[in-house]
């Protein structure tokens, strides 16, 4: 079976954890970038690409936000295969020409979204599922051609088009990583913190672990990518 190769393209500026949540979920030969550093891939040689969460908003004037549009542009024109999860999800809706905008607070914790349509990363999901939450920022209207895939009452929690397919939650995400997340969050009010934390439990933690299949779907289209490329 052929193992794809895929550029993750870490928009963290606290890496640890996300290198390790997605070296876990993806079956993938991983390519790194710390984009935040500038290091931003020089080629095209990969079957897929995922733009992880990230602080940053795609809004911000950051030498390495304008430097890494168009990068993503050419590969999603390329037919390049994309994921987006957090910011991943608004910056490729930036990118492809939707609109992103701030939030009056933080969306964070375990929550609950619908899917809303036919989708290829969410299909094996039922209507309602447990996902873990946590941004400022949100798509308000997708880019031209693209179908939603998820929702609730913050808004879009995803959508897709032929080569990309995004979430905003965060379904890479284990209890240890929730928890300093949400430890972290020194602009949330304290009560808010701490009413998250209580709910990052055993039982929570494994229902939002359903979501997880995305990164099978996913592969499964990089996969494919790849031996059309051969």
């Amino acid at each position: 079976m052929t193992r794809p190769r895929i550029a993750l393209l870490n928009a963290s500026y606290n890496a640890y954890n996300t290198r390790r949540n997605f070296r876990r979920e993806l079956d993938a030969d991983l390519v790194e970038y710390n984009v935040t550093d500038g290091d931003i891939p020089e080629t095209f040689d990969v079957d897929g690409f995922v733009v992880t969460g990230s602080r940053a908003s795609v809004y911000w004037d950051e030498a390495w936000i304008s430097d890494l549009e168009p990068w993503v542009a050419e590969a999603v024109d390329r037919g390049i295969p994309a994921l987006g999860v957090c910011f991943g999800h608004q910056f490729l809706a930036h990118v492809l020409g939707g609109e992103v905008e701030g939030m009056d607070g933080y969306e964070l914790g375990y929550r609950t979204v619908s899917r809303t349509g036919d989708s290829t990363l969410l299909t094996d999901l039922p209507e309602e599922f447990t996902v873990f939450e946590t941004h400022s920022d949100r798509v308000v209207s997708l880019p031209e051609g693209a179908r939603q895939t998820a929702t609730n009452e913050y808004g879009i929690q995803g959508f897709e088009t032929d080569s990309v397919y995004t979430v905003q939650f965060h379904p890479e995400y284990d209890r240890q990583t929730a928890r300093e997340v949400t430890e972290g969050k020194d602009s949330v009010p304290a009560a808010k913190v701490e009413r998250v934390l209580d709910g990052i439990d055993e039982e929570t933690h494994q229902n939002a672990c359903a979501v997880k299949q995305l990164f099978e779907r996913f592969t499964e289209v990089a996969r494919a990518s790849a031996v059309r490329a051969d």
